[in-house]
């Protein structure tokens, strides 16, 4: 018999979804369109291949991203935001404008403190 899980506040059942370090990055990159395995690493440097095709997969479990795979050769794979993962952007979003606000807060600029990368306009 399964054990039913019980939450002791509802933020709990979101950070179990996107929480860890590289859950969001992953996500807010693909809230810019169908990424490749390859563009995310390069996207996200400091991040081992085993972590990101770890990541990857639990938000396919949890249902976030979809794995398009391609019957191509070589085999090509995509991940995007399914359906039920937009509904995650707004909290990405505020996520990204507090971690902005954040780093102006502490540094009194971004300048130096962001990357130059596409995701930071």
């Amino acid at each position: 018999m399964e054990t039913k899980k019980k939450y002791n506040i509802s933020v709990e059942a979101t950070l179990e979804v996107i929480g860890g370090k590289w859950k969001c990055v992953i996500l807010c990159h693909l809230t810019h369109g169908k990424k490749r395995t390859s563009e995310l690493k390069r996207l996200m440097p400091n991040i081992s291949q085993k972590m990101l095709t770890q990541q990857l997969r639990e938000l396919e479990s949890d249902g976030v991203i979809n794995r398009i795979l391609y019957h191509e050769l070589p085999p090509r794979v995509e991940y995007e935001l399914s359906e039920y993962g937009k509904s995650l952007e707004p909290i990405l979003t505020s996520l990204c404008n507090w971690g902005e606000d954040h780093i102006v807060k502490v540094y009194g600029s971004t300048e130096g403190y962001l990357e130059d990368n596409g995701l930071n306009d």
